[in-house]
């Protein structure tokens, strides 16, 4: 970055414990922050469900704190959000149908609905002044869903962003793949104004195919397999249109594959394999030392057969509520998990010593033992105890809500990158 030159202005909403800041920051694992090029000017964080807002004080807590309207329903804030240049968030699921046209912000239907709206309403609030980027992230099933009409929320999304100005380019990384520690599958969505330098730099000299496999934002950081079945097609300007199912989409298939690019209400997606020859780090990898660990980690005897029922294959009668009598079957796992490759997807409920199917065990000369929360952290690339202060099962709580930092660390640095270099041409 050249001497003279701003930084990117980033706002963060559904922030989480601060993920996407650590990883555009380029704070990941335990190195210090190197990625001077943005300065997250606001961040929102708030949970309904709970009276202790804990992921807020986690964040505070590590980054500091900005103003009132950080931790309040992102929804009644809207025009408290500053000016900047980067939009980023990993919005939860939830309902994106429209019950009417949009120009109402109340037309939404889905308690949750209010989520993707806020993004919306955000960028339609500024207007001119709405950020030139967008990094947004999400679960991969976004691409297919709802059941009955594959495709529909996304589709809502890309129209959305098409009609704001917006350029739109997306993936699904499973970390795992580029060498990053965690079997974790999400989508990540980067957006551009079609009036940034970055646009213009696509559309006059990238083919849709180069765009798409090697030269957009995304694949130059996460390579793909050359010469990917592209497919086109073409968004409804009309949101409510989509919601309605007018367009007819397909409840056994999606017209999105894992990769993909919008503008000008139409896209280009293919199925794509990912390219990966570097180092890759495995379970065993981020493991603490046996002397590290508290014995309340290690299985106790007693436990251990309902720990091996639950991980085990299954075929036995079973009867309902109601009595109802039926047979339940289930695969077994491998337990325990092995350390020579990354670990399975983290889930919000990894932490306690309760048996479970789905926690993580690892044997260690000492014994089998559950994951402990910096473990966790280093499977997510956080920095080693980001979260201390809260209870083992909220830390385990966070980082099953959260992303691998290595993804957006990649992403933001590819987009610094391209910023800064074509806003000097």
């Amino acid at each position: 970055m050249r001497k003279g030159v701003k930084k990117i202005k980033v706002a963060e909403l559904f922030a989480g414990v601060g993920g996407f800041r650590l990883g555009l920051e380029g704070y990941v694992n335990n190195i210090k922050p190197h990625n001077k090029k943005f300065e997250t000017v606001w961040f929102n964080q708030w949970e309904p469900s709970t009276k202790k807002q804990h992921a807020h004080e986690t964040y505070v807590k590590n980054f500091g704190y900005i103003d009132e309207n950080t931790n309040t329903d992102i929804a009644k804030v809207i025009d408290k959000v500053p000016d900047h240049d980067l939009l980023v968030g990993g919005f939860p699921c939830q309902d994106y149908s429209v019950a009417r046209n949009l120009s109402s912000a109340k037309g939404l239907e889905g308690k949750k609905g209010v989520l993707w709206w806020s993004i919306y309403n955000i960028l339609k609030n500024k207007g001119p002044k709405a950020p030139n980027y967008l990094m947004l992230e999400n679960v991969d099933r976004l691409l297919k869903s709802p059941a009955l009409q594959r495709g529909r929320d996304f589709a809502i999304i890309l129209s959305t962003l098409n009609e704001l100005g917006y350029a739109v380019e997306w993936r699904v990384i499973n970390a795992a793949e580029y060498g990053f520690p965690q079997r974790r599958r999400r989508i990540f969505i980067v957006g551009y104004k079609k009036s940034s330098p970055i646009y213009k730099k696509f559309s006059k000299k990238a083919s849709i195919e180069k765009w798409l496999t090697k030269d957009g934002l995304i694949p130059s950081v996460f390579p793909i397999e050359s010469n990917p079945l592209i497919i086109e097609g073409t968004i409804d300007k009309d949101p409510v249109k989509i919601t309605n199912n007018e367009i007819n989409f397909n409840p056994d298939k999606s017209p999105f594959f894992d990769a993909g690019i919008s503008f000008d209400y139409k896209f280009y997606t293919a199925k794509v394999i990912p390219k990966h020859t570097g180092k890759r780090t495995t379970l065993g990898d981020i493991l603490l030392d046996d002397k590290d660990v508290p014995d309340e980690f290690y299985l106790s005897k007693e436990d251990l057969k309902r720990w091996k029922y639950l991980k085990g294959a299954k075929n036995e009668p079973r009867k309902a509520a109601n009595g109802f009598e039926f047979t339940y079957t289930e695969g077994g796992m491998i337990f325990p998990d092995p350390l020579d490759k990354p670990s399975r997807t983290i889930i919000t409920g990894e932490g306690g010593k309760t048996p479970s199917r789905f926690k993580h065990v690892v044997k260690t000369k000492k014994g089998l033992r559950r994951l402990t929360p910096i473990e966790l952290e280093r499977l997510c690339m956080f920095p080693d105890n980001h979260t201390m202060g809260q209870a083992d099962s909220r830390r385990a709580f966070f980082m099953g809500n959260a992303l691998v930092v290595g993804v957006i660390d990649r992403l933001g640095k590819s987009l610094s990158e391209s910023h800064f270099k074509d806003s000097l041409k």
